[in-house]
């Protein structure tokens, strides 16, 4: 068994970070960040915590970064045009330069003030970040490991609050920023001589946005409109130069205007002696600036004269004022995003609502409600066709396209976290519970929630299980257990106990009849019949509360473990019978079978792990997981994790398809796997590195506490606004509510019936772990005569079995799939009968994953065809050592037969419609 398992993705939330369970607050740390469009526009980069998520929406699929921030992101910026460098900066200031189409962090830095916005320039050679009252601009690094990669280009001030929001010109020759205190300024990046810094005044409450219109539409408004006036119409004279717009939060939206004086023509070229024309020169060559001599440019040429120059001697002046709302106190401007070759503008409320203008008019193009909590931040595509949107409090993301008024992508997580799955029999789908009481089915490939099903319970989910591919159990603490249709999303059936409780744990036996729900209190298990739903059996016994229950994999039996630090195993089919009990030291949290059903493995608070034989009752081995799971601080701890291992044990275990291996998470940030034969650990998983939450550091840093205890190096909620209502007759808006910290911890894991995979339930939601989809070079019985060139040889000579053999004894999988699909189809059948049994479960393996985006499907089912009429009564026989690989093979099959019946349902309707067209046309 392989274990070289690498996070794939994470499900569960796919923008902000996930809230305290059973806090409806988010700390200043958990605002949500910027979302960002890579250059084509078809994927979208949203942060997720300290990880970011890269979203496909062309091919609707979901993936991970394989990096982390220190803490909780709160700015990226994708450089554009060829999308090769990604900063991220984190709540504490700490930046990474990430090179994005490897995933490889390429630097580490911190800047020295709290970062609230930050931009790459359009050409991509420098970025832009606020500092403070100021802004810095740095210039863009390579993508080589450098020493010292950050350069500062310079440094540029004027401004009295702190700068909330910046823009560039398109030529990224000049910069502008607006901050808390009401105004925007307006600065040239390089050195110009003769240009002074402009303040753009007339707002009454701070910006949250500030955009430069395209430098090309004014250039075009300018020649099309021009007069020997010098007025295109506006109430400012002279001539236009470069038109920006200033968004505040109490919905006033303000177009600015650089106009110049127009110069004779007759004195154009003696108004600059040449001394003055060296002098521009100079400056010019010593600032890095390309724009060369404005004087000697014509008006024909004003191209090719940056804006930065052109901007010498203006007069900027407000042209026109308009509201988003006659009511700013009901409704705050949060966000903004501009398309400037569009000239498109999309303003996101902090009542849910949003809007699409076009500017410079203003006219409104769309208004809708998207959720009734703020929309924290809104970007646009390059082709301004989809719109992204982003709720930090309900972690929602929506993909919406403006001209279709059509949801591209909705995805939202549970409001206070996840806390159970369970994977389906294919593997595709996985069921997640959590505390809202909503139960939410997830596909494990693209890594989206396809559905929300009908929230019926009223208190959260404890347990989810699969009675089959189409229904899906939840036991809840409301104290009933419900049955949801996957058809027709709805719960068909509700089972309940005769007196009030609460159920903690859940399991359906493998033929989906018999449902077993343990509550806390009484301490017992209810036992109904799924298909009338009448309870059946209570089991008593147990006193203290039921915490875990599992079905045999072969028989009837049911086995229960209880906080009395007891387990027993119930035969349900024989009335009166005696349960086999085994004693436990301590309580016992969790319990599992072996696949096979002889061995059953046990888990205490003491973090122990016991293994018994089903059969005599007897103890195997124990292993002691308590040192593997330790490890973590929680913040008001005064010890390091070394010396407080307390409350540190194994919640959730689950055996390996092969039951070789045991995997085992709980009160940590660890997951655990463990080879049980050896009792060794032979790989330990860390769910998070992210410093935001409570239990991620090991050490005691002593700076960090004072007589009163910890002292929070996080940033106070200063930073940011606060658009939650006040109470009625208060004077202020506290209303009591304080922020805290997440606890890193693992509810839940389990294995995925392919093996492929594993997953497991931590607060940031739900953690999906897959091998590489690349086969790594692992050579069986090589020898000198077996090479690529050989493979090809043996193919052009028409002995395609001796090639397909010699290309699993190098494992390439580019390899192996060329041998086989250069097979003719007639000589099928006698290839695979030239495959050793030792070879099975490895061509059965690359079967499913050529088949898996291959447009041969008819060809590939003959291969599975003639693979299973050659060797199915082999592997029927040794099902459990290749269990993994048809179950990954049926998952592919299962999956391109749901492909092919969509389309072929589509065809038969279509040509339905043509038919019954041709009817009536005949007919007439």
């Amino acid at each position: 068994m392989k274990f070289n398992y690498k996070l794939q993705r994470l499900c569960g939330a796919s923008y902000g970070t996930p809230a305290a369970t059973g806090s409806g607050i988010l700390s200043s740390s958990s605002k949500g960040s910027n979302i960002v469009f890579t250059s084509d526009g078809n994927n979208v980069l949203s942060p997720v915590g300290n990880r970011i998520q890269v979203l496909d929406l062309l091919h609707h699929s979901c993936r991970t970064l394989p990096i982390e921030a220190r803490s909780n992101i709160r700015r990226i910026a994708l450089s554009p045009n060829d999308d090769r460098l990604l900063i991220v900066v984190d709540v504490n200031s700490y930046a990474m330069l990430i090179n994005y189409h490897r995933g490889v962090i390429l630097h580490r830095f911190k800047f020295k003030r709290t970062v609230r916005v930050m931009k790459f320039s359009p050409d991509g050679s420098k970025f832009a970040v606020s500092f403070g009252k100021g802004v810095q601009v740095w210039n863009t690094p390579g993508i080589r490991r450098e020493f010292a990669p950050m350069v500062l280009h310079r440094k540029y001030t004027g401004l009295v609050g702190d700068v909330t929001t910046l823009d560039w010109s398109s030529d990224s020759t000049v910069l502008i920023a607006g901050g808390k205190d009401c105004q925007a300024r307006v600065w040239t990046v390089d050195t110009v001589k003769d240009y002074e810094p402009w303040t753009l005044i007339g707002h009454k409450k701070p910006l949250v946005g500030v955009h430069f219109e395209d430098r090309q539409k004014t250039l075009a408004e300018r020649h099309q409109f021009f007069t020997d006036d010098g007025n295109t119409g506006s109430t400012l004279a002279g001539k236009l130069v470069a038109r920006c717009y200033t968004v505040s939060e109490d919905g006033a939206i303000c177009t600015r205007e650089c106009r110049k004086e127009v110069e004779n023509k007759d004195d154009s070229g003696d108004n600059k002696s040449s001394l003055d024309l060296l002098g521009i020169d100079a400056v010019d060559f010593f600032s890095g600036s390309s724009g060369g001599n404005a004087a000697n440019k014509t008006s024909a040429q004003d191209t090719l004269t940056d804006q930065a120059h052109e901007l010498v001697k203006g007069r900027w002046g407000t042209t026109s004022r308009h509201y988003f709302s006659t009511n700013s106190n009901s409704q705050s401007v949060v966000s903004t995003s501009y398309s400037s070759t569009h000239s498109l503008l999309v303003v996101g409320f902090s009542n849910g609502l949003f809007g699409l203008y076009e500017l410079p008019s203003m006219s409104n193009i769309h208004t809708l409600s998207l959720s009734h909590s703020t929309i924290g931040t809104v970007s646009i595509n390059p082709s301004a066709e989809w719109l992204a949107f982003g709720c930090p409090k309900t972690q929602q993301l929506l993909i919406w396209e403006w001209r279709s008024e059509t949801y591209i992508l909705k995805q939202s997580g549970h409001a206070y976290g996840m806390r159970c799955l369970a994977y389906s029999p294919d593997g595709i789908v996985v069921a997640t519970g959590g505390e809202d009481g909503t139960v939410k089915m997830w596909n494990s490939h693209s890594g989206f929630c396809y559905v929300t099903l009908p929230k019926s319970h009223t208190a959260a989910v404890t347990a989810v299980e699969f009675a089959n591919s189409t229904v899906v159990l939840s036991a809840s603490l409301d104290g009933t257990v419900r049955a949801h249709d996957l058809h027709r999303y709805r719960n068909f059936k509700t089972y309940t106990s005769d007196i009030p409780c609460q159920f903690i744990s859940m399991a359906v036996d493998k033929s989906g009849e018999v449902v077993c729900a343990g509550s806390a209190e009484p301490f017992r298990v209810c036992v109904w019949s799924v298909q009338t739903g009448k309870l059946t059996d209570v089991l008593t016994g147990h006193v203290g509360p039921v915490s875990a229950l599992e079905f045999h994999p072969v028989r009837g039996t049911l086995a229960s473990a209880s906080w009395d630090g007891t387990v027993k195993v119930w035969d349900l089919y024989k009335s009166n019978s005696v349960p086999e009990t085994f004693e436990n030291s301590a309580d016992v949290v969790c319990l599992a079978f072996r696949p096979d059903g002889n061995e059953i493995c046990t888990g205490t608070i003491r973090g122990l792990l016991r293994f018994w034989n089903v059969e005599d009752g007897n103890l195997i081995c124990e292993i002691d997981g308590q040192k593997d799971i330790k490890g973590g601080r929680k913040f008001n701890d005064r010890m390091t994790s070394d010396n407080n291992s307390s409350s540190r044990y194994f919640t959730s275990i689950a055996y390996s398809a092969d039951g070789t291996c045991l995997l085992a998470g709980g009160n940590s940030k660890y997951v655990c796997i463990y080879e049980i034969s050896q009792q060794i650990l032979l790989k330990k998983f860390q769910v998070s590195f992210n410093r935001s939450l409570d239990g991620v550091l090991d050490e005691l840093n002593s700076k960090n506490l004072a007589d009163g205890g910890a002292v929070d190096d996080e940033h106070d909620s200063a930073d940011e606004n606060d658009f939650s209502s006040h109470l009625p007759g208060a004077q202020r808006a506290d209303d009591g509510s304080r922020k805290s910290r997440v606890e890193v911890l693992t509810m839940q894991v389990a294995f995925s019936p392919t093996g492929r995979e594993w997953s497991t339930v931590s607060t940031e939601g739900l953690h999906v772990y897959s091998l590489d989809d690349d086969m790594i070079f692992d050579p069986l019985a090589l020898t000198e005569a077996v090479t690529p060139a050989a493979v090809q040889t043996n193919l052009r000579e028409g002995k395609y079995g001796m090639a397909l053999l010699m290309s699993l004894h190098l494992n390439e999988f580019a390899l192996v799939k060329a041998v086989i699909e250069d097979t003719p189809y007639e000589s099928i059948g006698l290839v695979v009968k030239s495959i050793g049994r030792q070879h099975l479960g490895q061509l059965t393996q690359f079967l499913s994953k050529c088949m898996e985006d291959s447009p041969h499907v008819e060809y590939y089912l003959q291969w599975c065809l003639e693979l299973l009429q050659t060797h199915g009564v082999y592997m029927e026989k040794n099902r459990g050592k290749y269990l993994r690989s048809f179950r990954a093979l049926f998952r592919v099959v299962q999956s391109r037969y749901a492909d092919l019946k969509t389309i072929c349902d589509d065809n038969k309707y279509s040509l339905q419609f043509l038919e019954s067209q041709a009817n009536l046309l005949l007919g007439e």
